[in-house]
Formats: C-alpha cells, sequence, structure tokens
C-alpha cells in the first residue's frame, strides 16, 4: 500500500519544523512539489532548504508539476475554486499512480497547517473516491500562519468566555460577522480592513511571518489601515506575491 504523509512545514520559519514533521521528512521516499511560478520560486526554495537540512542529497526523489492556473477573475468564485481542484486532483493522482511504487511513501509539504485553509487533504480525498490508485494518508500538523503571527505579536487568539472566528477576506468584504469581536482574516487579496469596519477596533497585522521579509503592524485602524496598505502593496511590488494574515478585535 503506498503512504501519503502530508506535513504541515510552519509558515515559513524552517525552526518551526517539528519533531513529528522532521520524522515524517526522513521517512518519505519522494516529495511532490507544486511550481506556482518565477513569482513564487523562492516558495520552492524554502521547501528545498527544508529538505537539504534533513536528508542526504539522492536520498529521496523531488517529484515538480506546475500548479494547474485558478480563474481568479469570475464572478463564480465557487465553480472556479471547484474546477481547480479537479485539475489538482488530476495531478495529484499522476503522482501516486506514477512516481511511487506500491510499498513507497511519498510527502506533500504544506504550508503553516495542512487543515487551515489549505486545499490538499480535500484533493487527497477526491483522489481516493475516484478510486484509481489505492493509498493511505498521514497528516502531520504544522504551526499555522495564525498562530505565529499571534506569537509575533505577543498577544492570544480568543479572550476569556468570548468566541473566535476566523474567515477570508472576501467574507469580511460583506461586513463584521455577527456574534463575535475577535475576527482572524486569511487570504485577503482585496484589503478588506479598509472597507466599512469598526475603525475603533485594534488589527494584529502580519506579512510573511516567520521570514526575512517579515513585516508586522498593530494598532487601531483608524490610525493603521493606511499604512499597512502602502506596505503591503509596496511588498507586493518587490516580490512578486503577499502571504498576509491578520486578526480584528473590538472592544
Amino acid at each position: 500500500m503506498r503512504k501519503i504523509y502530508v506535513i504541515g512545514i510552519g509558515a515559513g520559519d524552517p525552526d518551526h519544523l517539528t519533531l513529528q514533521a522532521v520524522k515524517a521528512l526522513k521517512a518519505a521516499d519522494a516529495f511532490f512539489i507544486l511550481d506556482k511560478g518565477e513569482a513564487k520560486a523562492d516558495l520552492t526554495g524554502l521547501r528545498r532548504d527544508i529538505l537539504d537540512a534533513h536528508r542526504e542529497p539522492g536520498s529521496y526523489r523531488l517529484v515538480e508539476a506546475r500548479d494547474p492556473e485558478r480563474d481568479r477573475e469570475t464572478p463564480e468564485y465557487a465553480r472556479a475554486v471547484d474546477d481547480w481542484r479537479v485539475r489538482r486532483a488530476d495531478l495529484y493522482e499522476r503522482f501516486i499512480a506514477d512516481d511511487l511504487r506500491d510499498d513507497e511513501c511519498g510527502a506533500f509539504l504544506v504550508w503553516g497547517d495542512p487543515a487551515l485553509y489549505d486545499s490538499t487533504l480535500g484533493v487527497l480525498e477526491e483522489v481516493a473516491a475516484r478510486g484509481a490508485v489505492a493509498f493511505e494518508h498521514e497528516v502531520v500538523p504544522g504551526i499555522s500562519s495564525v498562530s505565529a503571527l499571534l506569537a509575533r505579536h505577543r498577544t492570544g487568539l480568543n479572550r476569556v468566555a468570548r468566541p473566535v472566528q476566523i474567515t477570508t477576506g472576501r467574507r469580511l468584504a460583506e461586513g463584521w460577522p455577527e456574534g463575535v469581536d475577535d475576527v482572524v482574516v486569511m487570504l485577503d487579496a482585496r484589503t478588506a480592513f479598509t472597507q466599512h469596519l469598526d475603525q475603533d477596533a485594534y488589527i494584529y497585522w502580519g506579512a510573511y511571518v516567520g521570514t526575512e521579509d517579515e513585516i508586522l503592524v498593530r494598532g487601531r485602524l483608524a490610525e493603521v489601515s493606511e499604512r499597512i496598505e502602502r506596505l503591503r502593496a509596496e511588498a507586493r511590488e518587490r516580490k512578486g506575491w503577499i502571504m498576509d494574515t491578520y486578526l480584528l478585535r473590538r472592544d
């Protein structure tokens, strides 16, 4: 039976790797990496650095393929995501069937934690449901960008007896979620924190958390939102991509 490890590798700092993750890295025969293009080549480079730190050259195989493009402009967001996931499932299925022998282990290295806003587990479930290739898989949790962000800002995720919600920038643009005063926002390509929100709310923002390019800002929205928007635009222009996360907290 082929085995797949889905390994959370943290938010960018190589020291985020857990001992459990290191054990899984050492057990894998092949690592599957999706190339996201030249603009995000440093993400692939960080994965290679992690492998170089924990595996001897020639002791494993590296299997790479270009990540399918997703239509980010269509108003039919759900359909675009479904189409993208089907094409990813086709790719994963070929990885497992063609690049892994029956008694071998393969691994996907996932940024942050595989259970939080990552598609790998869902895509593998799609591949398993097709039944064309048999495999078992094990998930190794990692330090998420949320955990790393809060640690860098030296604050907690929740407050006593109060709920917290994790959502996306797309959903936040529709308004502050009901029933919560603490909201973690991920995947915010359109800076929803600038749009019709309580300007007295406090924001803990971070980009490239855990890397040499890390940027951190905290303060009242009314005082720091324009600064965050400018820093974000400058960073995206400089690197060609940006990964940022933030916590909004209101009294």
